[in-house]
């Protein structure tokens, strides 16, 4: 098996490396296109291409900090809760060894498990949603475990309005009461273009989320121009440098990411792009909660 980065074993080693990806190929409730259940190995194998020197930062970071890379988990015939539980089970585990965790599905579904164990861990942390949909259905086509009502279930075990969405252009009128009653902070896409926020938009979003954050992103998020390889794209999205910049705006606040998902990456044959780009995306937002720089030391985790 590769790892991410295809990095030596001497800077990939379980033991040393401060940051663990999690591969969870899971797919059971797509409802447009499918194949995300092979985003992980995708990603995997895209990121060979990735350049260990990020500019930004001015390091190598999978050399200084060691990035480990699981085995894909295997879920039989686990579904739903289920499936979840085998998710959150391994990243409680990583968490407790003091690993960094990133999650790759996978339909996004599966971000509520690494999300819980997390909140476990970070009691006060908010969770920072880049998508195109709110995913906040009560359930979608009579499962509350579909990829369309993950953020509902997250909602059940902590506060929606520690829950803030990013670049959110395809939602249900059940879904906007859902956010007015329940104060969820969305940026809407059609807001955040039209100039609505402002140009320091991304200062708004921040300004919503607590010290310690956990991002689910959603490749979705990003222009169908830019990511086409997604179950169900959505026009008029983000663009790859205004993700990016947002979670720059988190790390120059001084606030701490402290794990990571990136979901729905549905790989099409000869279109190697999106991978490269989604592999690259995780490098990159790596690179940005690594920097030494951080000002954030006054919170602390609650076992």
């Amino acid at each position: 098996m590769k790892n991410f980065l295809s990095i030596d074993k001497k800077y990939s080693s379980p033991d040393s490396s401060a940051i663990t990806i999690v591969q969870a190929p899971y797919e059971h409730t797509v409802s447009y296109g499918g194949g995300t259940k092979h985003g992980p190995k995708a990603i995997i194998e895209a990121s060979a291409y990735v350049e260990f020197y990020d500019d930004e930062t001015d390091r190598e970071l999978c050399f200084d900090v060691g990035i480990a890379t699981q085995k894909p988990l295997s879920f039989g015939k686990k579904v739903d809760a289920k499936a979840l539980d085998v998710i959150e089970r391994e990243v409680s585990d990583l968490i407790t060894a003091e690993k960094f965790v990133v999650t790759l599905g996978g339909e996004h579904t599966i971000s509520a498990a690494p999300i819980r164990a997390h909140v476990k861990a970070y009691p006060k942390m908010s969770v920072l949603q880049f998508d195109a949909h709110s995913d906040l259905r009560a359930e979608y086509e009579g499962s509350p475990y579909s990829h369309a009502s993950v953020m509902a279930r997250v909602c059940e075990f902590m506060s929606p309005k520690r829950v803030t969405q990013v670049g959110i252009r395809a939602l249900c009128k059940e879904e906007r009461e859902f956010i007015r009653t329940n104060k969820v902070n969305t940026f809407f896409a059609s807001a955040l273009h039209k100039g609505d926020h402002g140009r320091d938009w991304a200062k708004q979003v921040v300004a919503t989320l607590t010290d310690d954050v956990y991002i689910t992103f959603d490749v979705d998020a990003l222009d169908p121009a830019i990511m086409p390889s997604t179950g169900t794209p959505e026009p008029d999205g983000l663009t790859y440098h205004e993700a990016i910049e947002v979670v720059r705006e988190v790390v120059r606040s001084g606030r701490r990411i402290v794990g990571l998902d990136v979901v729905e990456l549905a790989p099409v044959k000869h279109v190697t792009h999106p991978d490269l780009t989604t592999a690259r995306l995780i490098y990159k937002i790596l690179n940005l909660a690594f920097q030494p720089q951080r000002k954030n030391t006054s919170a602390r985790r609650t076992r």
